[in-house]
């Protein structure tokens, strides 16, 4: 498979920057992914091209953050480069923060996704995920509403069970993508 899921590394900073830039329009500066990449209570992953790797540059077609706050899980940030969608990267990257918060003991996930966001609704509810209330006017930018969304029982055999479905099929579907 030509991608790399781990943890991001001062080398991919300038790439994650770029990606917060096409797709979330400057979230986060430099200076605040390097706090993040240094913080104990912060997971910050990305999903690397292996392929643009081989040719001696870091390419980042996904990322995503997740801070510890007591028991739960807060997922701050999701990315993915607007070329490279439809291809379970997303999906990929929001098992990752859910299995790094099940490693660190939490036994909640929750996060803000804009109401208008179909897809990542769509993918937030097939992993459990439930909205639990709204945020009026969240989003700056826009002045749209956010739906606050929560997932329990991280600690859960049933939990652990379905991430094994769940990495089954994204694993497919970077298949199915590799391929196209």
């Amino acid at each position: 498979m030509p991608f790399a899921l781990a943890p991001l590394t001062e080398s991919c900073l300038n790439a994650a920057v770029e990606l917060d830039r096409q797709v979330l329009g400057g979230f986060w500066s430099a200076q605040s992914y390097r706090e993040e990449l240094n913080r104990s209570s912060s997971d910050l992953v990305g999903l690397r091209s292996t392929a643009s790797e081989a040719e001696g540059k870091v390419s980042l077609l996904a990322m995503g953050c997740a801070w510890t706050v007591l028991d739960e899980a807060h997922i701050v940030l999701m990315a993915v480069h607007p070329q490279h969608r439809r291809c379970g990267l997303g999906y990929g990257i929001l098992l990752e923060l859910l299995e790094a918060a099940r490693r660190r003991g939490m036994k909640y996930a929750t996060l803000e996704v804009r109401a208008s966001n179909k897809a990542a609704i769509a993918l937030y509810t097939k992993l459990g995920f439930t909205t639990a209330g709204t945020r009026r006017n969240y989003y700056g930018d826009t002045g749209e509403d956010a739906l606050v969304m929560w997932r329990s029982d991280l600690q859960t055999a049933e939990f652990t069970d379905q991430m094994v479905i769940h990495w089954e099929t994204v694993r497919q579907r970077w298949q199915q993508c590799n391929r196209q």
